[in-house]
């Protein structure tokens, strides 16, 4: 098991790699990416019976769950997503559809009501993005540590899939104390959900 500095370094190692491999992904690739993404977290949704979520909104390279944010607006589910705050928390926002802003840190997020950092105790399901997940649900976020403190910070946690590329989902990574597992992984070509974990 590793711990102190090589735990870090073998993280520090993962999140280049994942930089690396998703600055090389064609369009194509990322496009089919999208359409499969809509579609797997669409049945996910449906077969939960979720009518409300958090999601996130993608930056260059992530997954891009854009399609499936316009199919869940088009369903009418109630779609939560993240603001950084400029203390490291997450506000959650309910998007007005006007359109989205710089935030915190350059980060964009969208423009709407404010509904604070406990919000995702009402949903139903969240997604979440991640560096890389294994295949036992432990997640590798980017280091600054948003979403493992807002997972830790709610009293009530619905079931958390976070979204990754396929060839993210690893035989194992490091985990450290702070680090939440996951319910459940999403990529364009499989779900795996981690039935141990709730």
């Amino acid at each position: 098991m590793l711990v102190g500095d090589e735990l870090t370094e073998r993280k520090r190692e993962i999140r280049a790699w994942v930089r690396d491999t998703r600055s090389h992904m064609g369009e194509d690739r990322l496009t089919q990416g999208r359409v499969r993404l809509t579609a797997r977290l669409s049945e996910l949704v449906l077969r939960l019976g979720a009518g409300s979520l958090s999601c996130f909104q993608p930056t260059r390279n992530e997954p891009d769950v854009g399609g499936f944010l316009e199919w869940a607006r088009h369903q009418g589910i109630d779609v939560l997503l993240p603001a950084v705050q400029d203390d490291g928390s997450l506000d959650w926002i309910r998007p007005n559809g006007v359109g989205s802003v710089v935030g915190a840190y350059g980060i964009e997020e969208p423009e709407g009501e404010r509904l604070g950092s406990n919000a995702p105790e009402g949903v139903d399901l969240m997604l979440v993005p991640a560096a890389a997940v294994d295949v036992t649900g432990n997640r590798l976020g980017w280091g600054l540590g948003y979403f493992d403190r807002a997972l830790a910070s709610l009293s009530r946690r619905p079931p958390v899939y976070a979204v990754v590329h396929d060839h993210e989902v690893l035989d194992s990574i490091p985990v450290e104390s702070h680090d939440i597992p996951m319910d459940g992984v999403i990529t364009p070509e499989r779900t795996l959900v981690f039935a141990s974990r709730r």
